[in-house]
C-alpha cells in the first residue's frame, strides 16, 4: 500500500483555519476553507509541488462556511469534484450552515454573534455523495472518508492507511486554535453526545495523529484523556437538562 502524506494548508493566519492536502498516487484536498480562499489553497497547493489540476477529489468534512465555503469555487480551478455528506446536503445547496448555532462554550457564544458565520456563501452539489465509510483508493490516495456525525449531522473524518486523522471539526485545539496541542472542543456542535461518541470511534481505531480544522495535530493519548474529562463534563449537563442538541434538519433545537 503507498503511503499518503498530509500536508497542512493554512486558510487563515497559520493554523487557525486550516484546509489540507493528501499526497499519494494523486493528490486530494481536504476541506475548502472560508468564501473566497480558492485562490489561496490553489496556490499553497501548487506551491507543494502539485498541479491544481492533478487534483483528484476535494473532500468537505461538514456543512460550516469555514470548511466549504471556496468549494465551488476550487471545483472551477481544478476541475475535481466535490465530496460531501447526505446528511449536510441542505447547506451545501442553500450556501448557508444551519442556525441557530449551538455554542459548546463562552468562545462559542461571542462568535455566534459574528455577522460573517452568518453570510449565504455560493452553493455546490456534490459531485460524490458520501452515505457511508468510502474507500479513496481510486481517487489516487490511501484513505477512508469516515462519517463522524455530531459536529454537524454530516461531518466526516479522513484515515490514511497509515493512521493520520484528519478530523475537521471533531475536536480542536483551544481557543479556535490559538493555544497549540491543547485537546478542546471547537465553538459549535449540533450535538455534543453524538459527536463525542464519533471522537470515541475514531480513537478505538488507533490513529497516530490527528490533524484538526483549527490548530495544529494533536496526540491521541492527550485527546483520548480530554475525551474522558469531557465525558463526564457532558454526562453531568444531561444529566442537569442543561445539553442543548439540534433535533431537526430546520434548525430548531
Amino acid at each position: 500500500m503507498s503511503r499518503t502524506k498530509v500536508v497542512p494548508i493554512p486558510v487563515m493566519g497559520r493554523h487557525n483555519i486550516n484546509a489540507y492536502l493528501l499526497l499519494g498516487r494523486r493528490p486530494v484536498i481536504v476541506d475548502a476553507g472560508t468564501p473566497g480562499s480558492g485562490r489561496r489553497i490553489a496556490a499553497q497547493v501548487a506551491a507543494h509541488g502539485v498541479d491544481p489540476s492533478d487534483v483528484s477529489l476535494i473532500v468537505v468534512t461538514h456543512g460550516h462556511i469555514d470548511h466549504f465555503g471556496s468549494a465551488a469555487e476550487l471545483h472551477r480551478l481544478t476541475g475535481a469534484p466535490v465530496a460531501g455528506h447526505a446528511a449536510d446536503l441542505g447547506p451545501f445547496r442553500t450556501g448557508r450552515a444551519r442556525e441557530p448555532y449551538l455554542p459548546t462554550g463562552r468562545m462559542g457564544r461571542v462568535m455566534a454573534r459574528n455577522k460573517n458565520l452568518h453570510l449565504r456563501v455560493e452553493p455546490f452539489e456534490p459531485g460524490v455523495l458520501i452515505t457511508r465509510e468510502t474507500d479513496l483508493d481510486d481517487f489516487g490516495v490511501a484513505a477512508r472518508i469516515m462519517p463522524t456525525p455530531g459536529h454537524t449531522p454530516g461531518s466526516v473524518s479522513v484515515l490514511t492507511g497509515q493512521g493520520d486523522l484528519v478530523a475537521g471539526d471533531l475536536i480542536a485545539n483551544s481557543f479556535f486554535g490559538l493555544i497549540p496541542g491543547r485537546p478542546a472542543n471547537p465553538p459549535f456542535h449540533d450535538d455534543p453526545l453524538l459527536n463525542l461518541a464519533s471522537l470515541r470511534r475514531m480513537l478505538a481505531l488507533n490513529p497516530t495523529r490527528l490533524h484538526v480544522g483549527h490548530g495544529t495535530p494533536l496526540e491521541p493519548d492527550r485527546v483520548r484523556r480530554w475525551a474522558a474529562r469531557e465525558h463526564r463534563r457532558l454526562t453531568r449537563l444531561a444529566a442537569a437538562g442543561r445539553l442543548r442538541a439540534r433535533t431537526d434538519e430546520a434548525g430548531t433545537p
